[in-house]
């Protein structure tokens, strides 16, 4: 196989049958349920025992009636029938020895779903799958750290029958966390329903799309509502509001540039081709009044100008921005070392001033990578700083006339930090070359007094 998206990729459309046909055991208590897959092509009938086809029946088997029918399910009145055709029509088999795959679907066949300390552990390895895709290249960004979407979550705080809304949301990470919280305010069944109405996504490639939809069944949302979709393709005049929503949680692609023609869908003034500013605008619109907001976005966005700055004016204008957290380099390595901002905001009322908090690195630590990872329990100071705010060496708050003043400036360093001395380089050159020559003429003494004392 060619790298790690294509390893992915096949397996993902494995675990996907794997994990809808665990599923669909559970749904088969109920007497009239009924599977959208054909009975030869359901993963226990094909896949299950471990002396099943293989070799070259296997691969035909594959290429020639699973793939094709699963394709054609995107267009069954079934939902989620639609859902399994969704997931299928843009996967491919890209293993072309069935005794491989025989072998593969036998290691997958030793987990069971059903089994809650196995679909535990498996939670575990799939997240850490997820975790690894930050080495493979253009891959690492459908990844956001664990510990900054459940931070996140923590401080927007999503309450059950709220809509929560990731508009760009990559492998789920945002999603499942926001489950996660709010499963714990879950006690009956019409909770669990209203779970499935109100946690939603939307991505546009395949790859996350289909990891996202196997991520939200491992956390038992079943029929997830995510749409394989670009958010930005749609008018902004297009959208109602029943389409508003009370929560949106985001990391959208940053430093990407959209297609040709996405912009016109846009506001004359707020046009741009950067992917992270038109989401920032799309969010602004998609939230309710009183509605929350809190997106991942990278330094270039606080101190832009021209449609930056723009943006950033109706964020105020339109938004309480009350907090910005500014993270350390290395959040999100090995992907981007570009620094980011956590930005949390309320729509309906306007911006008088904005609180900023600098994460620090933990002692003894000077970077973020793969093997050191950011952790959650390093939010701690933050969270007991959250709802009682007062300055100090790492938080302080700046009023939006100041902002105002610096043309939406929002790059405002932290004033508690020790000045540097900038000095000149031709200064810092003189300064060398006298230490230089006064080390010299030291080294010249001592030399002189050793040979005297030896004569």
């Amino acid at each position: 196989m060619d790298g790690d998206a294509q390893r992915l990729s096949q397996l993902v459309w494995m675990i996907f049958l794997k994990v809808f046909d665990a599923r669909e055991e559970e749904l088969e208590l109920d007497d009239d349920y009924k599977s959208p897959i054909p009975e030869a092509l359901r993963w226990r009938t094909w896949a299950i025992a471990e002396g099943g086809i293989t070799g070259s029946e296997l691969l035909d088997f594959i290429d020639r009636q699973l793939f094709p029918t699963l394709k054609g399910l995107v267009a069954k009145a079934d939902e989620r029938g639609r859902m399994v055709g969704r997931v299928f029509e843009d996967a491919n088999n890209y293993m072309k020895n069935g005794t491989l795959i025989r072998q593969v679907i036998n290691k997958l066949n030793a987990i069971d779903f059903n089994k809650q300390q196995d679909r535990h552990q498996f939670g575990d390895i799939y997240e850490k799958l997820l975790k690894d895709l930050q080495g493979a290249g253009n891959a690492g960004e459908y990844y956001t750290p664990r510990a900054v979407t459940q931070f996140i979550v923590d401080m927007v705080n999503p309450k059950l029958g709220e809509v929560v809304l990731d508009p760009a949301c990559g492998t789920g990470g945002f999603l499942t966390c926001a489950l996660e919280h709010l499963r714990q305010q879950s006690q009956s069944a019409e909770d669990v329903v209203t779970l499935r109405e109100t946690v939603r996504g939307a991505e546009k490639k395949p790859l996350p799309y289909h990891l996202c939809i196997t991520n939200l069944i491992l956390h038992d949302l079943d029929l997830p509502r995510l749409e394989h979709d670009n958010t930005l393709s749609r008018p902004l005049c297009d959208y109602s509001n029943r389409d508003r929503v009370d929560i949106i949680i985001t990391n959208p692609p940053f430093g990407g540039m959209e297609e040709d023609g996405i912009e016109g869908n846009f506001p004359t003034a707020l046009r741009t081709r950067e992917t992270a500013d038109l989401f920032l605008v799309l969010i602004m619109h998609l939230l309710k009044d009183g509605g929350r907001g809190a997106v991942v976005l990278p330094d270039g966005t606080l101190f832009g100008e021209g449609v930056k700055t723009r943006i950033k004016e109706k964020l105020l204008e339109d938004c309480n921005l009350h907090t910005i957290v500014r993270l350390p380099n290395g959040v999100f390595n090995p992907y981007t070392g570009i620094k980011t901002n956590l930005l949390f905001f309320t729509k309906g009322e306007p911006t008088q001033e904005i609180w900023y908090y600098e994460h620090p690195y933990p002692l003894g630590v000077k970077s973020y990578n793969k093997t050191k990872p950011i952790h959650i329990s390093e939010f701690d100071r933050e969270k007991s700083w959250w709802g009682d705010r007062v300055e100090n060496e790492l938080a302080w708050r700046v009023s939006i006339d100041e902002i105002r003043a610096n043309n939406y400036n929002l790059d405002i360093k932290n004033p508690h930090e020790a000045e540097v001395n900038h000095v000149d380089f031709e200064d810092l050159l003189a300064d060398y070359a006298s230490l230089m020559a006064g080390l010299s003429e030291t080294r010249n003494a001592l030399k002189q007094e050793l040979m005297e004392s030896l004569s």
